[in-house]
């Protein structure tokens, strides 16, 4: 299959292939399910575990743990350019440009968790 309506026939292929194993699987679904299946005690509760739900159905979550969460995905996730910078700060023409950024980086993430700090998010209460 090659030329120019090679890559469009692989492409067919590839769907019909996908059609083929999404329709057996539900095909084998079918066969394989039982008839009339139990229906238990309390199956259509809210939680499954037979016991009837207590309690409202809303609940107030504090904002502070949305808050540590944040700072640490954002945190987690910027520590993770330090990995890269790791690997090609050896390399040539990497060194004083490399720290130069790099010392940039840690300064806004040190202002980052000054500013965190002095605005006493990090404290538990």
């Amino acid at each position: 299959m090659d030329g120019y309506l090679g890559s469009y026939a692989t492409l067919g292929l590839v769907l019909a292939a996908g059609v083929l194993l999404f329709t057996a699987a539900f095909g084998a679904n079918r066969l394989l399910r039982p008839a009339r299946p139990a229906e238990p005690a309390g199956k259509r509760i809210p939680y499954e575990s037979g016991i009837d739900p207590v309690g409202g159905d809303w609940a107030q979550a504090q904002i502070r743990y949305y808050v540590y969460a944040y700072l640490y995905v954002l945190f987690a996730v910027e520590a993770v350019f330090l990995f890269p910078w790791a690997v090609i700060f050896d390399l040539p023409g990497f060194g004083g440009a490399a720290i130069a950024e790099m010392g940039v980086f840690v300064a806004l993430l040190a202002l980052g968790i000054l500013y965190a700090w002095r605005k006493k998010i990090l404290t538990w209460t």
